[in-house]
Order: C-alpha cells, then structure tokens, then sequence
C-alpha cells in the first residue's frame, strides 16, 4: 500500500515561500471574501467603467481594487470612500489586531458570499502584520460545540510574500470563484479553507505583447492543499487553479478547475499529478486508471451603465467530467445584479437561478454525480460542507437578494430562496466520522427559506445580526435543521 504523504507540489510550494527574499514590493493583503458592501463598491466601479479589473474572483488584491484612479461621479463617492476606508485599514505597513465574539442558535443550512460561518459560540483573535514585502496574519479561534469537533481553528492565518508580480502564500483563507452572489458551483466560502500553498498575480493589468494583449486585465491564481483525515480517503491533496480575463470593457471570463489527488492509498507521484493536470483519466476500465477526481467550470459576466446606476448578466457552468476539451455532466447557475439610490442610500440587488442536479437544465438528469466521486466517496466536502454551492448536490433553487447600505456605515441586507433539495432522494457521500455534522440533506423536500441580516457600528466596534427563518426542517446526514435560526457577533479593530 502507498503511504500518505504531502503532495509534491505542496512540498515545493512551501520551500519557494520559504525562500522569497524581501526588497521587490509591498506585500499588501487582499480583499476577502464575505464583505457585500466591498463587492457592491468594486462591481459599481468596474461595471461603470471606473475600474478596468475583472470581479469575479475572491479574494482580490488590493493592487488591483487602488489600480486606477479617476475623478468620480458623487453618486459613486459612497462606494470609493467605502473601499478607501478599508484600503487604509488593511493595506498600510503595521500591525493590526481584530478581535470578535459570536454566538449563534445553531449552525445554517445555507450560505452566499456574505454570510459567516457562526456556530453555538465562539472567541476569534486575529492579529496581522505587513511589511515592504512579507505580511503575515495569526489567526486563532476557540469554537463552542463545533460541528466539525474541531474547537481550537486557525483560519484566516497565512503567510505571504512578493516576487515581481507574483503573491506567494501559505495558509488558511478563503475563497469565492465566479460572479453568483448566492452560489458557486466550484469553490467558495461554504466549507471551512483548505489549508494550501498558492500563487497569485499581484496586479492583473493586460499584457504588452502584441499577441496577448487581446486578453485584456487578466490574473491567474492557483493553490495545492491537503484536506482533512476524516475521509474514506484520508488527507487528499486538493489542486485548484482559475485563468480570468477581460477583452472587452466589463466583460468577466472566468476559467476554473479543482482536483482532488492522493490521500491515503492513492498514488501522488508527479506523474499522477502531470495525468490530472492534463485530464488524463477515465483511460481504462476500473478506479486505478484514475488519477484522481477533477471538476471544471467556466463563468462569465458582463456588466454595464443604466445611467447613473449599473447591471450584470451572468453564467456559470461546472462539469464533472470533461468531453472535447470541455466540461461535461453539467450543473448551471444564472443571475443578474443591479444597483439602485434612493434617499442617499446605495442598494445592490440579485436574483439567480442554480442547478446542481447533473444534466438536468439541458436533457435528463443524473443523481448523485455533482459533488460526488467513485473513489474519493465523502465527496467534495471540507469537514462536512460542501467546497461549492452549500444546497448540495441535485438542488434546484432561485434566490433574490437584496442590500440596502446606509452613509452612516449601517448595511441592512435580505435574501428569499425557493430550493427543490436532493430532487431524487439519494445519497453518495460516505460518513466516516460521525462527529463531523455532514450537510446533505438526505431525502427530497421543497424549502422556503428567508435570511436577514444587519450591520452597524456600536459599542467601539461593530455588531452584525443574522436571522433565518424557514418552513420546514432540513433533515441532513448528521441530524436536522430548525425552521429558523439567530447569530450576533460583534467585532472590535485595535
């Protein structure tokens, strides 16, 4: 039997980090995702054509958020004194410290890009520093009753450094791939990070070759991870790599891939890994012929000016097997966002449609495929949630969302989604530990659910409120939901 070990490319990825010399630029953080108002700052500049950088990847430099500077329209000075603000906050060399509590009535079913992962109560330290080229951020979270049997958590740490254009890292972040609000099929901040290695352009401006510049502002990010040991297959690596550009001003292609390789078992030499990086697999009969289990999405939007407000149209389609160069076995996601102003106020507003149920939109659907493999059985989880859309597998489900941001700095936001979960009523994933509460539903049922949320500053610090109330359970692999939920964190900067 082949003994587990780290990847090869997670190996060499920490000795390159390891290594990096200081003196080549400002190693400045990034813009996380979870924080609605940042994003509806960046989409207003961008989609207005203030701000030539692509919006659909998380988190973005904040070399890229300050890129151009214009004189801008007052009725979009809210949204640049918003990311100013937090510019000076996150992107100076110092030091800085953020310190939060949070409780929560029980932990939720469903998540979008602005929601926090808050369980039954918890203590968060996060203490950073930045330099002429190194930052680096600490991290320390103690959990009462965790989900996961993890109490003592590190997310959020991280290590980075510059080398020309390029930010090298190491650590627990996370991450949003596509343009959904709601939803993203291949990776998002649903699940718990994966601790990774990763590279990343710093500044995504458009090539000066002649040949290339067609592409317009493009990035390519990429990280090597290990995931947890509570798996039918213990600690797999996970790859995961994603190509953005933008030809054509507010025109957003995003190309992606996740791969999930060795673990305990499973061969992770570098010729496994060269067959899954080129899609190599499936070549015979039988589980050894494949190198491991891959996913593969392309998104795009495109964003533009309604007068003083903006719009968007997007798409976004992940396959679970390839065909022609393509992704195959599909699963869909659309929406639209748009802005509005009224009595002072900035609003950002979404509807999207998603479809998790394989080949479902376009011909007859396949169960248990999405999120699934043959041989890494507990699926593409972290801990118990998906890495991708948190309604799980062969879900049908349309979300209007809404947020309404005040001058004064209170943000008010809602969302309503319709879902159709796990439409045929099987279950692929394979519990090992039943410690771990794995959140797939496991029988079909139709969901109503209604989400507030409220943000304010209070107390020298800031409060944020969550609310969530559904019309029905939602039975999961590890017990249920109840048909409505409260959370309060408040937070504190020093």
């Amino acid at each position: 039997m082949i003994r587990s070990k780290r990847p090869l490319l997670l190996n060499r990825f920490f000795v390159l980090v390891a290594f990096l010399q200081p003196g080549l630029a400002l190693a400045a953080p990034w813009l996380p995702p979870g924080d609605a108002r940042a994003r509806h700052a960046v989409q207003s500049l961008a989609d207005r054509g203030h701000l030539n950088r692509n919006v659909t990847t998380w988190p973005m430099m904040w070399a890229d958020v300050s890129a151009d500077q214009f004189r801008l329209p007052s009725y979009l000075s809210q949204a640049a004194s918003y990311l100013n603000f937090e510019r000076l906050e996150q992107g100076q060399r110092s030091f800085r410290a953020e310190f939060e509590f949070s409780g929560s009535s029980q932990t939720d079913f469903t998540s979008g890009f602005s929601n926090r992962r808050y369980e039954e109560g918890g203590a968060h330290l996060n203490v950073q520093w930045q330099g002429d080229a190194f930052a680096a951020g600490l991290a320390v979270t103690h959990v009462v009753n965790p989900e996961d049997g993890e109490s003592r958590r590190y997310d959020g740490s991280y290590l980075a450094g510059v080398a020309g254009n390029w930010v090298l890292g190491a650590g627990l972040i996370d991450r949003w791939w596509g343009p959904g609000w709601q939803s993203s099929l291949i990776l998002s901040n649903n699940a718990r990070p994966v601790p990774s290695v990763w590279a990343s352009r710093k500044e995504s401006f458009a090539s000066e070759n002649v040949w290339l510049r067609w592409l317009g502002p493009w990035n390519l990010t990429f990280f090597a991870g290990q995931m947890e040991s509570e798996r039918v297959v213990s600690k797999p690596g996970l790859l995961g790599m994603r190509f953005t550009l933008r030809p054509l001003a507010g025109l957003d292609i995003g190309l992606s891939r996740s791969i999930m390789v060795g673990g305990e078992g499973r061969p992770d030499d570098i010729t496994t890994i060269r067959n899954a990086l080129i899609g190599r697999d499936n070549t015979r009969p039988g589980e050894g012929s494949d190198p491991g289990n891959q996913l593969a999405s392309i998104d795009v939007r495109y964003g533009f000016s309604l007068a003083d407000h903006s719009m968007s149209l997007y798409a976004q389609t992940m396959g679970e097997d390839e065909s022609g160069a393509l992704p195959s076995r599909k699963s869909w996601l659309f929406g639209s966002d748009w802005t509005s102003r009224f009595s002072g106020r900035d609003q950002q507003w979404f509807v999207e449609y998603v479809n998790t149920m394989t080949d479902d939109l376009f011909g007859s659907g396949l169960p248990n495929v999405t999120y699934s493999h043959s041989i890494y059985i507990t699926g593409y989880h972290f801990f118990g949630r998906s890495l991708g859309a948190s309604f799980e597998s062969d879900a049908e489900v349309v979300t209007f969302g809404f947020w309404d941001f005040y001058p004064n700095g209170h943000n008010a936001g809602f969302a309503l989604s319709k879902a159709r979960l796990n439409q045929q009523g099987g279950i692929a994933t394979v519990v090992v530990d039943r410690s771990v509460a794995y959140q797939e539903p496991v029988a079909a049922q139709n969901l109503t659910e209604l989400s507030f949320q409220y943000q304010l500053p209070a107390l020298g610090g800031w409060v944020n409120i969550e609310a969530r109330l559904a019309d029905d359970k939602v039975f999961i692999l590890s017990g249920e939901h109840k048909h409505w939920s409260l959370e309060a964190a408040w937070r504190y900067r020093f």
